[in-house]
C-alpha cells in the first residue's frame, strides 16, 4: 500500500470519503480487497496469496532486506 495518483490503468474507489487507487489488472485478479486498520497499521485481505512478510518494516516480496 502506498500513496499514489490515479493513472489510466487504475480504478478509483471512494469509501466513506477515503480514495483508493487500485491497478485494474490487479483488481481483476483480487476480485475483492478488504482493508482494515487495527491501530498499529493496515491489514489487506484478498483472494490472491501474497505470502507472509517478516516482522520488520522493510519487507518486500516476502523477504526482509
Amino acid at each position: 500500500m502506498a500513496l499514489d495518483e490515479p493513472k489510466d490503468s487504475d480504478d478509483l474507489f471512494d469509501v466513506k470519503g477515503h480514495k483508493f487507487v487500485v491497478d485494474k489488472v490487479f483488481m481483476e485478479k483480487a476480485q475483492t480487497i478488504k482493508i482494515d486498520f487495527n491501530g498499529m497499521g493496515f491489514s489487506l485481505d484478498s483472494s490472491i496469496e501474497l505470502g507472509q512478510g517478516g516482522n520488520c518494516g522493510g519487507c518486500s516480496g516476502g523477504t526482509c532486506g
